[in-house]
């Protein structure tokens, strides 16, 4: 088997690991476990919390002492263990800790798997630049592939789709072995811990445009998981109106439109970041946002089940013209010796503590608006549009940024 089919095949693990159980398990904790608002919330709050750290962790790991297939597939079979264990788990703080234990070894294999793909790729003498992306589209297939298989054998409420999870991370991680050698980098030049852990970026905050910029992409990541979180169980609380629908019967199938869409509008980011520049393209999403929780608010999935379609079509936009054009605004701003660790600090404030933020506080505005167990959903996604369209409105004055089509062509291009 060719270097690049074997790559991809640990794309589509890498997510299909993840897509097992991060669209469905809301359902399974609030419907089968009983857990609350906050309590789910917390769950997804250790993704945030785990990557405020562990990614850098282990990436100094592999950058000194182990190689980085070795770290990435230990990182996945330790992770595989916490996750069967999660599995027989049902009290909410219990739960709380396994699932950060294991968000402790996921989270960095995230970038430990582009570490490899690049590695890897460099050496067969690949262009990363052209050759990643199509190698990367598979990893979204897999984790569309995981949602399906979840739903269709009926575990989107039970403890199987984490025991499935489990066995599908122990695979990848015996076949991270088998991938070609990814040994240390030999430096002579000692880095400070500063520069290792990525925070010497920090000092972007001293200029009032990428303090701004960062300020808004935590607000933002605060948004990235919420329909992950509840998405689920709200279409399954509509059991009682609608009990013989396909959204109802099949939630996560239709959840899984949004990753759909996500791959879609990867391939329209160049011509809109060229067209109307960095600051409207984030602007797009923002209110793509609000237009997701709007249609959440008033789709069913009975006759108004066209909105909730909209809703995840529009996912798309919402999730890459914020993720891709923020990344490519801190490439195209930040001086090259401090490049990777500003990304590594856009990542810390949108899937570290933004994430974290998120989790917690969404999962208290979900107990808020429900009572005798019982929730409002409308007011709950209205709640969650209002907050969205505070920020759309905020940002335009807030961050000062002018279009330049041609710097913009260098990198989308």
């Amino acid at each position: 088997m060719n270097i690049k089919n074997r790559l991809i095949i640990m794309n589509f693990l890498q997510f299909f690991v993840w897509g097992s159980w991060l669209i469905s398990i809301g359902g399974y904790l609030g419907g089968t476990l009983h857990f609350t608002g906050s309590q789910i919330g917390a769950v997804f709050s250790t993704l945030g919390i785990a990557s405020l750290f562990m990614p850098a962790l282990l990436g100094i790991v592999a950058d000194k002492w182990m190689n980085a297939e070795k770290v990435l597939g230990l990182s996945h079979i330790i992770g595989a263990f916490m996750l069967i264990w999660a599995s027989t788990v049902s009290d909410p703080a219990v739960f709380f800790w396994v699932m950060l234990l294991n968000s402790m070894f996921y989270m960095p294999t995230i970038a430990l798997n582009n570490t490899v793909s690049y590695v890897i790729l460099e050496k067969n003498g690949f262009n990363i630049v052209k050759e990643f992306p199509p190698i990367r589209f598979w990893g979204t297939v897999g984790f569309i592939a995981a949602m399906w298989i979840v739903d269709l054998l009926g575990w989107k409420s039970s403890n199987m789709q984490l025991i499935f999870s489990a066995f599908s991370a122990i695979a990848l991680g015996i076949y991270a072995f088998t991938m070609p050698a990814c040994t240390p980098s030999k430096t002579s030049s000692k880095k400070s811990l500063l520069t290792s852990l990525g925070l010497d970026a920090f000092v972007l905050f001293k200029q009032r445009k990428m303090l701004v910029f960062f300020m808004f992409a935590m607000f933002l990541g605060a948004a990235l998981q919420i329909t992950n979180a509840f998405g689920g169980s709200f279409l399954e609380s509509f059991n009682i109106t609608h009990p013989d629908t396909f959204g109802v019967k099949h939630p996560i199938l239709l959840l899984s439109i949004s990753q759909i869409s996500e791959t879609l509008f990867i391939l329209t980011i160049p011509f809109f970041l060229y067209r109307f520049g960095i600051k409207k393209v984030m602007l797009m999403s923002i209110f793509a946002w609000v237009l997701r929780f709007g249609l959440f608010a008033y789709g069913d999935p009975g006759s108004k089940l066209y909105l909730l379609v909209l809703s995840m079509i529009v996912y798309g936009m919402a999730f890459d013209f914020f993720n891709i054009s923020g990344s490519l605004f801190v490439e195209k701003e930040v001086q090259p010796g401090i490049r990777a660790s500003a990304q590594g600090l856009f990542m810390f404030m949108t899937n570290g503590l933004g994430a974290m933020i998120g989790g917690y506080c969404s999962g208290l505005v979900v107990d808020y608006f429900t009572v005798d167990k019982v929730s409002n959903w409308q007011n709950i996604w209205l709640a969650f549009a209002v907050y969205a369209l505070i920020i759309g409105i905020i940002f335009p004055f807030a961050f000062k940024y002018e279009h330049d089509p041609k710097a913009i062509g260098n990198i989308a291009h």
